[in-house]
């Protein structure tokens, strides 16, 4: 018997956690960051979880509890389109919800926005500190052929596949609706950043 959880969640979006990061700055594995005694992709995986019935972990070695199916990254440089493309090609939904594991503030009312924006090949956040590409939702036939193709050219920055694809933005006070304190799109980049989220969790990012 189905609960009324389960039956909210949407059929036709995928969640993807992307954990297989570099980690270059931070210096170690950042799927496994712990903030209150939870693992960065174990928090992001439970948010996506909680809205989409397909959820898929694509590289690195996410923690046991975080719910979701593994899936092995690509062949290719180590980037976030090799991410993108992963998570793309695990999905069969008509769109994936993709969020990296250094973004685990990303709380529903955010997810839920971008799931109901107006539909374009790729919805993506933007702010003052820049377009959030890697806590967007891609609409995955379009864009897993554009994403192949430039994975295959080498040309990897995340801004060229947005503008070879439709591309929309929240943004503005339609952002600021959804993230009134803007911690929803904080990353997790290096050891001050985890040191200051840990003093500072948003209440709508808990990880339970």
């Amino acid at each position: 018997m189905s609960t009324d959880t389960e039956e909210s969640r949407f059929a036709n979006v995928a969640g993807a956690v992307l954990t297989g990061g570099a980690s270059s700055r931070m210096g170690r594995d950042k799927a496994s960051l712990e903030v209150d005694g939870v693992s960065c992709a174990t928090r992001v995986a439970r948010r996506l979880a909680a809205h989409c019935e397909d959820v898929v972990l694509v590289g690195g070695e996410p923690p046991a509890d975080a719910p979701g199916r593994r899936v092995a990254d690509v062949d290719g440089p180590r980037c976030a389109l090799r991410g993108l493309v992963g998570a793309l090609e695990a999905c069969t939904t008509e769109r994936v919800l993709v969020v990296a594991t250094d973004i685990p503030f990303a709380g529903d009312a955010l997810l839920l926005a971008l799931i109901a924006w107006p539909e374009a090949d790729a919805v993506v956040p933007r702010d003052g500190a820049g377009t959030h590409s890697l806590c967007a939702i891609y609409r995955r036939e379009p864009v897993l052929a554009v994403a192949r193709r430039l994975l295959a050219e080498e040309r990897l920055a995340m801004r060229a596949l947005l503008e070879a694809v439709e591309t929309r933005y929240l943004e503005g006070a339609d952002l600021a609706a959804v993230d009134p304190d803007g911690s929803a799109l904080r990353n997790l980049n290096t050891p001050e950043d985890l040191a200051t989220a840990e003093r500072s969790e948003p209440a709508d990012a808990g990880g339970d």
